[in-house]
């Protein structure tokens, strides 16, 4: 948990994430983009959870569905669900050395995509295999890098 928390540095992340969310890639590598405002989304309600919660979560989702042009409602309940499970663990979460923290960040990324296809597919997009999965696996890879460096950030802007 940080003792001091600088909501410029909270707003320059969560925008940030926005961009890079909707940011031009490569053809080839647009599955692997990582899921920018998730891992934005499980660091802050792991830092700073009595600040950072659900309904920030579903206001930065329900953000991401209009940026993405999805419908509404789809990420905001994802983001919302990956708070929420950041919040009953961040006890724990917080003890776990990084590596086991990056397996965290895959479980519950893993859990938000498998979400919005499952509701993607409900509705009628015609998509087969796991490859939905790969935002996840590139989530937990860049996770360490994202945790230090905002927590660096925090501390000297904080």
């Amino acid at each position: 948990m940080l003792s001091v928390i600088s909501y410029p540095v909270f707003a320059v992340s969560v925008l940030i994430s926005l961009v890079l969310s909707i940011s031009l890639f490569p053809v080839d590598w647009l599955a692997y983009r990582p899921e920018w405002l998730g891992l934005i989304v499980f660091y802050w309600t792991f830092r700073a959870p009595a600040q950072f919660g659900i309904v920030l979560a579903w206001c930065l989702g329900l953000l991401l569905d209009v940026l993405e042009a999805t419908p509404l409602g789809v990420n905001a309940m994802a983001m919302a669900l990956v708070a929420f499970l950041v919040l009953t663990v961040h006890q724990r979460l917080r003890m776990y050395p990084i590596s086991q923290q990056c397996l965290m960040v895959f479980l519950l990324l893993g859990i938000n995509q498998m979400l919005v296809h499952f509701i993607k597919q409900m509705l009628g997009a015609q998509d087969a295999g796991f490859s939905y999965l790969w935002p996840a696996v590139t989530g937990a890879l860049v996770w360490p890098v994202v945790c230090v460096l905002l927590d660096n950030i925090n501390r000297r802007l904080g």
